[in-house]
């Protein structure tokens, strides 16, 4: 059965103080209904993505508010999968349509971070971390410092290497007008930002965010017959490794990514020269790195020269372009909505409305999702 996605929407990603958790997520709903055409009684169920408001925001149940939103009764799941919980919400939504047990859902992703303190909201995110990591003091700035400093170490890169990560990012955050950050940066003030865990700088590393973004799913054939923009669900793949570094094989490999890409491109009957355009999940800088190696995209221990080529920019005349939308560091990280956006920044590049940063004879796309230091990956291939 084919899936497709026809509808996406997002708010703006950032400090976001006028809107409550609850508005953002019903901008999302309003928007993405609006933005494919349809009504909200032609939603069958609704798969809600978020990690953060039972513990910061004291409230678990948020699927229920959400019906009170929509003023609905339908069946609505929330998933939680750390950073990957927009990943995995697209995930079983699209196996719940495949099983039939409905036509047309939304895949929901929100998340209010800005309004606690910074110890507040660190200290929520840890809890995607293994409890020995947390009673160790380590922050995820910390356990991506360490994949860091042990993959520079190996390949014999330096901290500029991984600079070019942000650089890139910021320039096509700079043409995105719903991205956190809108400012182009250079290796330099990468370099000369404060240090939070070395090697790793502010500029190498995603914020704080806060922002929704909806899809709409389908597999109904007289809904699909009458949508303009709609691509297909070509794969979406999910795999787990173990939660703490000190049980990985590998420091320098995300297992999870390696089996989830393996199986998407197996699925999709694609090969990686197929991807024109991907999103990354590029919490940190060192984490563009290892997924473009992890994928298949680049060789292990090539991805700090390659990178330093920006030869995945906008306007490179490569064949793959990375983060368009300016990935996690520059779109910004409001964590349940991530994994969504990622997807909807594909539907906008194959269904060509990506405006400003439009990658041209786009047929293939492919989103990277992770959850923690690399606990759950999810890799979802889209064709038009």
């Amino acid at each position: 059965m084919k899936i497709y996605v026809t509808g996406y929407y997002t708010t703006r990603f950032g400090e976001i103080w006028e809107q409550s958790l609850s508005e953002l997520i019903d901008e999302a709903i309003t928007g993405v209904l609006k933005n494919a055409g349809i009504d909200k009684k032609q939603i069958d169920a609704i798969f809600f993505s978020n990690m953060l408001a039972g513990v910061l925001g004291n409230n678990l149940h948020t699927p229920s508010k959400i019906a009170e939103i929509m003023g609905v009764n339908i069946p609505i799941f929330r998933s939680e999968a750390a950073c990957a919980s927009g990943g995995i919400a697209f995930h079983l939504a699209n196996n719940y349509l495949q099983a039939g047990a409905a036509k047309t859902v939304l895949v929901v992703g929100a998340e209010k971070m800005t309004d606690y303190s910074p110890e507040e909201t660190t200290g929520a995110l840890m809890t995607a971390a293994s409890g020995e990591e947390q009673a160790a003091g380590l922050t995820f700035p910390g356990l991506y410092a360490i994949i860091a400093n042990y993959y520079l170490q190996k390949y014999g890169y330096t901290e500029e290497n991984l600079a070019y990560v942000g650089v890139k990012n910021h320039f096509h955050g700079s043409l995105n007008d719903k991205a956190h950050f809108r400012n182009i940066i250079t290796v330099n003030q990468v370099l000369k930002s404060a240090c939070i865990a070395a090697p790793l700088k502010v500029l190498d590393s995603s914020p704080i965010s806060d922002g929704a973004a909806a899809l709409v799913l389908t597999s109904d054939k007289k809904m699909i017959g009458k949508m303009k923009n709609k691509v297909t669900i070509l794969s979406t793949k999910t795999a787990s490794d173990a939660i703490s570094l000190s049980k990985r094989k590998n420091l320098d490999t995300l297992l999870a990514v390696k089996i989830a890409a393996e199986q998407a491109f197996r699925e999709a009957k694609l090969a990686r020269r197929d991807i024109n355009v991907a999103e990354l999940h590029d919490c940190f800088s060192i984490a563009e790195i290892l997924a473009m190696e992890d994928l298949g995209f680049w060789k292990k221990g090539e991805g700090g020269a390659r990178i330093k080529e920006l030869s995945t920019q906008f306007g490179s005349g490569s064949p793959l372009i990375v983060n368009t939308s300016g990935g996690l560091k520059a779109a910004g990280h409001p964590v349940g909505a991530t994994g969504v956006k990622q997807i909807g920044e594909l539907f906008l590049q194959l269904c060509g409305q990506a405006e400003k940063r439009q990658v041209k004879n786009c047929r293939y796309g492919l989103a990277h999702n992770v959850g923690g230091s690399g606990g759950t990956a999810v890799v979802t291939i889209l064709g038009i």
